[in-house]
């Protein structure tokens, strides 16, 4: 298996083009739970997965030179917990990249999310020339924004999204939390 990162507890490891990924995935976002922040709680259908969802997680940016989603296993038992995005926002740069994470609801409340965040914010600082790592959420996503903090991210600011359909809560609009280089550095001496 072709290992990206490793924890203590986790590996990140990339999708691949298969049956298996394309059933993880189907059940991961068929949890309404897991997807409630995201489009309100909607299953994403097989279909969508294999021509839309997979590729993306497939797809290697240039600038980064690595793909952008990575698949996180349990390290103990190769359980699939999810995934991380450690996607750079221009193709052809590594400067700024989204740091993002969806796993599966047995996973929640374990510390996996700050985990892999944490590595994922390191290995981007000190090996893949990042200096910006930006992440947003729902205002009203508390679980997803204290990961974001526990990671060394900071609150940058408070916004309103264009939502395709709202969803309860994205009246409250969204947030941004980021870490640079520098203040990583700092944080770290």
């Amino acid at each position: 298996m072709d290992v990206f990162l490793e924890t203590g507890r986790l590996v990140l490891r990339p999708f691949v083009d298969g049956d298996a990924d394309v059933e993880r995935l189907v059940a991961l976002d068929g949890d309404p739970e897991v997807t409630r922040f995201l489009n309100g709680g909607k299953p994403t259908s097989r279909e969508e997965v294999r021509t839309r969802t997979l590729p993306r997680l497939l797809h290697v940016h240039p600038g980064l030179g690595t793909r952008g989603y990575w698949a996180a296993e349990e390290r103990e038992t190769g359980a699939f917990l999810g995934w991380f995005e450690f996607r750079p926002l221009a193709e052809d740069s590594a400067a700024v990249v989204e740091l993002g994470y969806r796993l599966r609801r047995a996973a929640w409340g374990r510390g996996y999310a700050t985990e892999g965040s944490r590595a994922l914010v390191d290995k981007g600082f000190t090996e893949l020339g990042v200096e910006r790592v930006t992440a947003n959420t729902m205002a009203v996503n508390v679980r997803s924004r204290r990961v974001m903090e526990k990671a060394g991210l900071s609150f940058v600011r408070a916004y309103t999204g264009d939502w395709p359909e709202a969803i309860p809560g994205s009246e409250h609009g969204e947030v941004e939390y980021a870490l640079t280089r520098a203040a990583w550095r700092r944080h770290r001496a």
